[in-house]
């Protein structure tokens, strides 16, 4: 998207490394956008209402991974508070001359509707470009670009254990169809059901790898957390 000047914009990315904001990330970087930075919200809180939390610590590696600079910023994830914190990273992007941020937002208007607020407040554009998109279509277009999303969190019916640290393919997807069908579980993950992680795609100047890690699970939910990692060669 172009500016007034005709240029193409200085745009952040909300960046949690999860599967929508790679597709954020992945859009921007297609329409030429020049991307100066990824914002990293890490909440403190596990109950955070607006910022992805599990393995939100891997985005500076991600960052190297995309070879784009990452702005990090620590917040307590208190709810309403924690957008305090947002717009004053809002505040030092357009300081640095960004000019729009982009967001993965599909269908949350919890998180979209305060990010514009915030956005306007500051005098940047907020862009979603995948609001209301077909989640079948989006989640196979994921899988077709070739990016490798692994599932880092679960809290759904239909999603057990067995579930955390699965690479999404073509199988999965057509598995959360048959638990849509059974359970109402959002093929997206647009209720939360699920969080996830790229580890790689066609954006990525290097691939994650992962070398240490572990499960947790709490009766009907849980995480997978990626205690160690590094970079690779691709």
């Amino acid at each position: 998207m172009k500016n007034v000047n005709g240029n193409f914009m200085n745009v952040a990315i909300l960046f949690s490394g999860g599967k929508d904001s790679t597709m954020a990330l992945y859009h921007a970087l297609e329409a030429k956008e020049d991307v100066r930075y990824l914002l990293s919200m890490k909440s403190r809180n596990d109950e955070s209402y607006m910022f992805h939390v599990p393995n939100i610590h891997i985005t500076d590696l991600l960052s190297q991974a995309l070879d784009i600079p990452i702005m990090s910023v620590e917040t307590d994830g208190i709810k309403e508070e924690e957008l305090n914190d947002l717009k004053k990273a809002f505040v030092d992007l357009k300081q640095l001359g960004v000019e729009a941020i982009y967001t993965g937002a599909l269908y949350s208007v919890y998180q979209k509707s305060r990010i514009e607020k915030l956005c306007d407040e500051v005098g940047l554009k907020a862009i979603s470009p995948y609001w209301h998109v077909d989640e079948l279509e989006y989640m196979r277009k994921i899988v077709s670009l070739g990016f490798e999303v692994i599932i880092c969190g679960v809290a759904a019916w239909g999603l057990d254990e067995s579930w955390l640290g699965r690479v999404i393919d073509d199988k999965t997807i057509d598995e959360l169809v048959k638990l849509n069908e059974k359970y109402q579980v959002n093929i997206a993950f647009e209720g939360g059901e699920a969080e996830t992680l790229a580890v790689d795609g066609p954006i990525f100047k290097k691939r994650l790898k992962i070398l240490k890690d572990k499960k947790e699970w709490h009766l009907d939910s849980g995480v997978y957390i990626i205690e160690d990692a590094i970079l690779e060669d691709k």
